[in-house]
């Protein structure tokens, strides 16, 4: 009884799921768990080799995923995704907006190129997917869209200048848009991880300083795992969150919650 009761409250077997940034390290993970857990994956990014690898691994553990390539510095790109996703799967049901990108460039060196493209693929990316995507769901009267927000969207962080006035603006759109859209059906809200490096990160901004001031700024005491990120994600698009909207949930080890 127990199981069927967690499957009712859990449950997203069927629901369409459509993510940006698919193959990434940590929305990679997050396609295929979506996968495990029995929703139809459209797994998109800018590359498409990249997008079609993630979406061959959850197919090959017995999911049904799509991959297509999407641009999110362009609105038709956003449109042609839409189509291929209601072309496979017949509907949209959750969204999740984790394309990014990231420079650790010194603030009296950042290139208004480098601001313009990071602005672009963070903050506005993620207002062109809800408008695209949000629209259908508004729509259709139903609807769960999850923004990818960050440690560093407030206080910021040292290092990510552009990116932490971007994921600022992420977390205002997200509680923006949940006010919007609050007696629509849809909700809207913000994953806020801690650290999860990447090997890229690894070598461009974490040194050994910056990573004993991390740690001992993070009650574990160590960086997060991908698979940590799943639980919080799939509970936001399941209906067991249906009064969860305007919410950034932070998966940081406690790193919030330290002072000294």
């Amino acid at each position: 009884m127990s199981t069927n009761y967690l499957s009712t409250l859990f449950g997203l077997d069927g629901k369409v799921l459509l993510l940006t940034g698919a193959g990434g390290f940590l929305v990679g993970e997050m396609s295929r768990a979506a996968g495990r857990a029995g929703m139809k994956v459209v797994c998109c990014d800018v590359r498409l080799e990249d997008a079609q690898r993630i979406a061959e691994e959850v197919n090959s553990s017995g999911g049904h995923a799509i991959a297509c390539q999407l641009d999110v510095r362009d609105k038709t790109s956003f449109d042609a995704a839409l189509d291929a996703a209601l072309q496979a799967f017949g509907r949209l049901d959750c969204v999740l907006n984790g394309a990014g990108t990231n420079a650790p460039t010194p603030f009296f060196d950042i290139a208004v190129e480098e601001w313009n493209n990071i602005l672009a693929v963070q903050l506005t990316g993620t207002m062109l997917s809800c408008q695209v995507f949000g629209k259908y769901l508004v729509d259709q009267g139903k609807g769960s869209i999850v923004n990818i927000s960050s440690a560093s969207a407030g206080p910021p962080l040292s290092k990510a200048f552009t990116y932490s006035v971007a994921k600022a603006g992420v977390k205002n759109l997200t509680q923006n848009l949940a006010r919007e859209w609050g007696t629509v059906g849809v909700r809207v809200n913000a994953l806020r991880p801690g650290f999860f490096p990447t090997e890229w990160s690894m070598k461009n901004f974490i040194t050994p300083e910056r990573e004993a001031a991390i740690l001992g700024h993070t009650a574990m005491k160590r960086y997060g795992r991908p698979e940590e990120l799943v639980g919080a994600v799939l509970w936001l698009f399941s209906d067991a969150a249906g009064f969860v909207t305007g919410a950034e949930i932070a998966v940081d080890g406690g790193f919030t919650a330290m002072t000294i």
